[in-house]
């Protein structure tokens, strides 16, 4: 290609600020409720991304991709191999815009569909409204309806639970301690079943459903043996007591937070970061090969530069997003964000043996609300709520007219 290198450059640069995007606004919604409880610091949630999120891309984000992510275009209505370059880099300045602007309002999107928009407008005027597969559509909108209210569903259980089982009783504290390990068994086992069913699924390790099972257990009890020993530590603290009746109850609960917030961002580094590196793994191919091909190659440095994104994007502006999930919609301890985080790995496990459409951004905002709703509508704050629907509903259109006018400008200034 006669620009062949500077498309490689623009790529680079672009990948680097959609997992930024990624960095800012996903995986700060999945440490959001761990934060937002005071079960961990801002600091404690950065370092941690640094290691799990960076972990989950470079050992587990796959060595090949799509060429076209989630297959919202058809490759075959593509023209050149030029013009799907040119697709591909709008679609990635169109969602690390998208993503941005939305990060900086605190308003948690999914990155998903910030990338399948932007895809839509490319596909709609460089290839034709036929070009895209409007059925795929069909299914990211009904994700916006049953990815909350899955979400909700599991976690407004739980989180009643919780009262009977512990809050409600004679004995809270002693009993804490009791169902503490066996909440966090569940917790261990869910979270193992998320990791090879969505961190793990781009090794294709041959594992059957029982084996699968099996593992998931056995993590479950060494998680629940690890738990168990934390809160074994834990003492009763009368003087915090005296200022909140339950909150040597919330110590016991803290350290199990740390669990889901590493587990969690493992999947989510693993699986997530080929929205960011998907695109610009299919304009390196291009612009190296001169030619279309169905998948393409993720070498180490476009794995190290999407885990470098997300961390770097974390760091720099993920705390307005962290701040939205885990303060503005409802007030959350450190138990009701454990139960937020164990509902939002149940409904991704259900939902991923269902092959049902949905978005791991929209399941924590459900479960955050089912948390909420838990305690009565009272404690939920719907302006929020009304702001962050808005945003997923916009997410779509949005992402399509940037990539749509980015699409158009750099047609003008390379063809």
């Amino acid at each position: 290609m006669e620009y062949g290198v500077i498309y490689l450059g623009m790529a680079v640069v672009f990948g680097l600020y959609m997992t930024w995007g990624v960095g800012a606004n996903d995986v700060a919604n999945a440490m959001g409720t761990s934060v937002g409880s005071g079960a961990i610091t801002v600091r404690r949630a950065i370092l941690i991304a640094a290691v799990f999120e960076f972990s989950g891309a470079i050992l587990a984000g796959g060595h090949v991709t799509k060429t076209i992510r989630k297959g919202i275009i058809n490759s075959d209505s593509v023209p050149s191999a030029e013009i799907l370059v040119l697709g591909m880099l709008s679609a990635l300045l169109a969602a690390g815009v998208w993503l941005m602007v939305a990060s900086y309002f605190g308003w948690p999107v999914s990155t998903t569909h910030t990338i399948v928009g932007s895809l839509v407008g490319f596909g709609i005027v460089g290839l034709g409204p036929k070009a895209v597969a409007w059925g795929k559509i069909v299914s990211i909108i009904a994700s916006w309806l049953i990815s909350p209210l899955l979400g909700a569903l599991l976690a407004f259980l739980l989180t009643l639970s919780v009262r009977r089982l512990i809050l409600d009783t004679d004995s809270p504290f002693e009993n804490a301690k009791r169902w503490g390990p066996v909440y966090v068994f569940f917790m261990g086992l869910l979270i193992a079943l998320v990791t090879v069913f969505k961190g793990l699924k781009h090794l294709n390790l041959p594992l059957t459903t029982l084996e699968t099972l099996l593992v998931a257990l056995t993590v479950g009890c060494l998680i629940s043996l690890m738990g168990w020993l934390l809160i074994r530590r834990v003492t009763i603290d009368k003087e915090a007591d005296r200022e909140f009746h339950y909150s040597s109850v919330e110590k016991v609960f803290a350290p199990l937070c740390v669990f889901t917030a590493c587990s969690m961002a493992f999947a989510h580094g693993s699986n997530d970061v080929a929205n960011g590196i998907g695109p610009l793994a299919a304009v390196a191919s291009i612009v190296k090969n001169g030619e279309i091909a169905q998948s393409s190659a993720l070498p180490i440095w476009i794995l190290l530069l999407g885990g470098g994104g997300i961390v770097l994007g974390l760091a720099t502006m993920g705390y307005r997003v962290m701040k939205t999930i885990g303060k503005r919609i409802t007030e959350l301890t450190p138990s009701r964000g454990f139960c937020a985080e164990l509902a939002a790995a149940g409904t991704v496990v259900i939902a991923s043996r269902l092959g049902l459409p949905v978005s791991t951004t929209h399941i924590i905002v459900g479960a955050v609300l089912g948390v909420g709703m838990a305690r009565g509508i009272g404690s939920i704050d719907l302006r929020v709520v009304f702001g962050i629907v808005t945003s997923w509903i916009i997410t779509l259109p949005i992402g399509a007219a940037l990539a749509a006018g980015f699409f158009f400008l750099f047609k003008a200034i390379f063809l």
